[in-house]
């Protein structure tokens, strides 16, 4: 049986699924990351060690640990690179790295060659096969095909020239925002490693039609990529007894224009609706002149704990998501296990896991004017809206994690036969 090591250099639950849909075929060698962390085992002697060390930090390390939680599934092993990102998480968190004038994207990238550095140089043995993730697998995938070892790129966000034509049009029209769109400011090194990675791989992942297409646009072929959503968390996010009468409108994610969150803030101000409210849930990368000028007419509240989602999202009425430059977008899947429905666009992964006017609606990318009416249809709406939040929750009961990865592995063994 071919053997295959997965790597990431962090958690997230599409990596995690995709190391246990390898494991369920049996081919998972080795899951690799920077740091990992067990709230069950003793093995995790550093998430342990930390905590020890600084017990009145512990919900703050809890939170931060629980973002790194990675459980081996049974007869694989877990091996970590923690240093780097044990280093990059103290600038950050401390301050330190902010006065000595190291930005917390310079860390990143600083911790995430290291990562593929490491991979390179010690994880390439008795394996047939290597699965890795954008910015963490130029220099394997090199060494790799030294060997005539198979690589499998997963690319959870559309590729950067999409990304980066997207962001430039947003800066030319909203010059005073060019400073948080960041893909317009992707060092020319950087830029080399993800062509180097899209270039090198065998086959590559991607979860939505639009990043399918940011690879077709380059001239990838088709045989080269396949699209699986990825899965709904209906087990964890459950449809709750909204706790208001009241018409609330529910944004989540980074606060930001790669969001679209400033077309939003517009056509919430246009449409002016009576006892209603615009929520916003995530951390703000918006000029706080910008976000000023809407305070009356929005709730903004900041990074909120995951598990506690589930109490913002059953206290909406939609879930708006007018993303310019997404891969996905899990917001969307967590909303509608939920029982919201959602208002999203075309460069996200709503065409690929909901019918417009179904189970809520697409619009087009910067359409103020849609955006408007779309959410006055809803607020005018409230007894359709409810059968659309049902419907949004049974079509997310259909997209299962247990489906993206049978259809992960489906592809995994026909590629290695």
């Amino acid at each position: 049986m071919p053997k295959i090591t997965l790597t990431n250099p962090v958690s997230s639950p599409f990596a995690r699924n995709a190391a246990l849909a390898i494991s369920e075929v049996d081919m998972l060698r080795t899951i690799v990351t920077s740091f990992s962390y067990s709230p069950d085992s003793l093995d995790n002697y550093l998430g342990h060690l930390m905590k020890r060390l600084f017990p009145s930090l512990t919900s703050r390390l809890e939170q931060e640990l629980g973002r790194r939680t990675w459980i081996a599934p049974t007869g694989c092993k877990i091996h970590d690179y923690p240093w780097q990102e044990i280093l990059r998480i103290f600038l950050l968190k401390t301050g330190l790295g902010k006065n000595l004038g190291i930005t917390d994207k310079v860390l990143i990238d600083w911790m995430v060659e290291a990562f593929d550095r490491h991979i390179a140089k010690h994880q390439l043995e008795n394996i047939h096969a290597i699965y890795a993730y954008e910015d963490s697998a130029s220099e394997t995938f090199f060494r790799a095909k030294q060997r005539n070892i198979f690589c499998f790129y997963d690319l959870p966000i559309a590729f950067h020239l999409t990304h980066r034509r997207i962001q430039e049009e947003e800066a030319a029209l909203f010059p005073e925002l060019s400073a948080t769109m960041m893909a317009i400011k992707e060092p020319v090194w950087k830029i080399e490693r993800k062509n180097s990675e899209v270039k090198l791989a065998d086959h590559i992942f991607v979860a939505s039609s639009f990043t399918q297409r940011s690879l077709l646009d380059i001239g990838i072929p088709t045989s080269k990529i396949s699209v699986i959503p990825y899965g709904a968390p209906i087990e964890y996010f459950q449809p709750l007894p909204k706790p208001d009468r009241l018409f609330r409108a529910m944004f989540a994610g980074q606060v930001g224009t790669r969001k679209g969150v400033h077309y939003l803030l517009q056509a919430w101000q246009d449409l002016n609706l009576p006892d209603s409210e615009l929520l916003l849930v995530g951390i703000n990368q918006m000029p706080m002149d910008w976000l000023n000028k809407y305070s009356d007419r929005i709730r903004l509240i900041g990074s909120v704990p995951h598990s506690t989602l589930n109490t913002y999202y059953s206290s909406a009425s939609v879930f708006t998501f007018p993303s310019l430059v997404e891969g996905f977008g899990l917001v969307l899947l967590e909303a509608m296990a939920c029982g919201i429905p959602i208002i999203t666009t075309p460069n996200t992964a709503g065409p690929d896991i909901i019918t417009d006017g179904i189970e809520g609606f697409i619009i087009p990318i910067r359409d103020v004017e849609a955006l408007k009416a779309k959410l006055e249809w809803c607020y005018h709406h409230p007894e359709e809206l409810v059968e659309m939040g049902m419907a949004a929750r049974k079509k997310a009961e259909q997209l299962t994690w247990a489906n993206y990865r049978q259809k992960l592995a489906t592809v995994i063994k026909e590629k290695l036969e």
